[in-house]
């Protein structure tokens, strides 16, 4: 199945929808399900040095990065692998709740910035350097599943802390609509 994005505004308001329900599970983790500072800094036992700060910057960091280039100026170059890392937001409840409020207001800000279809490059250090041509709806949509990727990451290290997390928190969209969950990210718009 072939489906065209184009600069069609109702393809650029799904996903940016999809952007800020995953932000938003971020949010909510951090605002309501964790506690206490130290939860974000506990080391896991099965994913050795991970913990759900590391996890929570990390998938951040690409929506960022990738926002910051879409507002600078062309030509859009820009790499995943320019990170920061031991940011207030790994320790921090206060800290990470608002680099996701702040997150999420800049990806609904996009319209008018950016178009889907947007050419950008991007520099990939995989060990050897290369440059990928994309565009900035393939890079959102990466970044969306990227962050749903380290969610089920989380999903892993809150279980090893006894915590239990919604039932829809690190999976994808396909495989919840696979499964019929009524969660937001789980509904087909097809």
């Amino acid at each position: 199945m072939h489906v065209e994005l184009g600069n069609y505004p109702e393809a650029l308001d799904e996903l940016i929808f999809v952007s800020t329900t995953v932000l938003q599970q971020a949010f909510d983790l951090v605002n309501t399900v964790l506690t206490k500072d130290d939860q974000l800094t506990t080391q896991s036992k099965f994913l050795p040095g991970s913990t759900i700060g590391k996890h929570l910057r990390h998938a951040r960091d690409h929506f960022t990065l990738l926002l910051d280039c879409i507002v600078g100026n062309e030509p859009y170059i820009f790499s995943y692998d320019t990170r920061s890392r031991n940011t207030p937001m790994e320790s921090s409840l206060s800290e990470a709740r608002n680099a996701f409020t702040d997150t999420i207001g800049r990806v609904k800000d996009i319209p008018p910035l950016a178009k889907l279809d947007q050419p950008m490059t991007l520099n990939a250090v995989t060990p050897f350097l290369r440059a990928f041509e994309t565009t900035f709806g393939r890079e959102l949509w990466f970044a969306c599943l990227h962050a749903v990727h380290h969610w089920s990451m989380i999903r892993v290290i809150a279980g090893e802390q006894g915590m239990v997390l919604p039932d829809d928190f690190g999976f994808a969209p396909s495989t919840l609509i696979y499964k019929g969950s009524d969660a937001p990210l789980g509904r087909a718009r097809i």
